[in-house]
């Protein structure tokens, strides 16, 4: 088949190798999350199996360098792929350093332990930014599919993340953590049988093609101009929203942190007489986020096409309004834990989920698509990089949050999220007009 008949491929409307892209970051995902919900119980014990005894502030200290590290190594992962491998290679290497790590967790010890989560923390700064960055080259630059696609994209990142903790979470929390851990890896493996059987798909229209495909010189052997004074504006652009995202990821990853810690001693885990693990919680997130995202991609979608979209910092001071309001309604439960000792209805916390899944659609997969569209050719693997470093220092900003659990109280904790998350809403409603001022056009 030629390369013009399979670029012509469409899956939903979309470019055919989305769902390439699509079931590969699935996979990815669920070998993830599927750890990710493990991962603090495990250390610390839960109700239905004791762990490796580490007290609450060692846990989530772990917990947050290690989940920072993960998107902190974007950055080298997003220029060794721009530099040396290409897109696709660097995605192929990290899912097979990823599996080894999970199947390294899977073996019992505290050696294994941490040399799994090393794995999995080179691997993913390989595969993550970009397999991102090969989302945007299969749009034009104007194409109006663009944000609808990542949006998309970014449903098949949470349904692996709804998945994941369902499988992960019985077998760790019910069998035997190391068997959970086992889950996560096959799960990766998947996703790199998939994405090899795919790769034809993944024709790039935007972009130099051998970043995706991998079979040019490394970009440092050809001639480079200097960035023009718009290209460097919307850099900044994009930095200072990265910087926000900082801020909304240091609240939002309390998932896997502080909230599992309140789902598992606070939070009633019987319903009809079943026991299920405080794991489960971390699916119902990402299940909001399968529902809805077809919703917000065709909203977005069609205020597009009336030239009435919301432009990329108002959708990001959305997510952010969001994310204040979740955190400020679980105070109420907090206290009423704290006042009586007696365990409070997990519709807090699903209530919690909902309001940060409006958030998070708001401004992920809005920010996937900005850097893409911001960044200069050449270095939208290393601008990629950069926007998950901002998830990197959230991640250890929420693991540092969440080790105040063991000095101050849920209700303090879930007050400071809120109250932060408030603050940064308000300052960049101001900043608007002038971010949309330095992307010069793009929105």
């Amino acid at each position: 088949m030629s390369n013009i008949a399979v670029a012509e491929k469409q899956w939903f409307g979309h470019p055919r190798g989305l769902a390439t892209l699509f079931f590969t970051e699935m996979w990815e995902r669920f070998s993830y999350y599927g750890m990710r919900a493990l991962l603090v119980l495990y250390m610390t014990g839960s109700v239905m199996q004791p762990g490796l005894g580490f007290l609450d502030k060692k846990a989530t200290q772990i917990y947050g360098l290690y989940t920072m590290s993960v998107y902190l190594m974007g950055i080298p992962g997003g220029f060794i792929a721009d530099r040396f491998l290409g897109h696709y290679r660097a995605v192929l290497l990290g899912g097979i350093i990823i599996a080894c790590g999970h199947f390294t967790m899977a073996v019992p010890g505290i050696p294994f332990f941490y040399t799994g989560l090393g794995l999995i923390i080179l691997g993913t700064g390989l595969l993550k930014p970009n397999v991102s960055t090969i989302v945007g080259t299969l749009y034009t630059r104007d194409d109006p599919r663009r944000d609808a696609g990542f949006s998309l994209f970014y449903m098949g990142i949470n349904l692996g993340a709804f998945i994941a903790p369902l499988v992960t979470g019985w077998l760790g929390q019910k069998i035997n953590w190391h068997i959970g851990f086992a889950a996560a890896g096959v799960g990766m493996v998947f996703g790199l049988i998939q994405y090899v059987y795919g790769r034809k798909y993944l024709i790039a229209v935007s972009g130099p093609e051998k970043r995706v495909t991998g079979t040019a010189e490394p970009t440092a052997a050809l001639p480079e101009k200097a960035f023009t004074r718009e290209e460097w504006g919307r850099i900044a652009a994009a930095s200072i929203l990265t910087l926000f995202a900082l801020i909304f990821w240091a609240g939002f990853e309390q998932a896997g942190s502080s909230l599992t810690l309140f789902a598992d001693r606070a939070t009633r885990l019987t319903i009809l007489g079943f026991t299920y693990p405080s794991s489960w919680f971390q699916s119902v997130e990402p299940l909001f986020v399968i529902i809805f995202s077809p919703i917000f991609a065709w909203v977005w979608f069609s205020m597009a096409a009336r030239r009435r979209e919301p432009s990329s910092p108002a959708k990001f001071t959305l997510g952010l309004f969001f994310l204040s309001f979740s955190f400020l309604m679980m105070v109420p439960a907090a206290r009423f834990f704290q006042s009586h000792g007696l365990r409070v209805s997990p519709m807090w916390l699903v209530g919690l989920y909902f309001l940060q899944m409006a958030g998070e659609l708001c401004l992920s997969p809005v920010g996937l698509s900005m850097v893409t569209k911001l960044s200069p050719p050449r270095v939208v693997g290393l601008m990629m990089g950069v926007w998950f470093f901002a998830t990197a220092m959230g991640n250890y900003v929420a693991g540092w949050v969440a080790g105040l659990v063991g000095q101050r109280s849920y209700s303090e904790v879930f007050m400071i999220a809120a109250v932060t998350a408030a603050i940064a809403t308000l300052i960049l409603a101001v900043m608007i007009p002038i971010i949309k001022r330095w992307m010069a056009g793009v929105n």
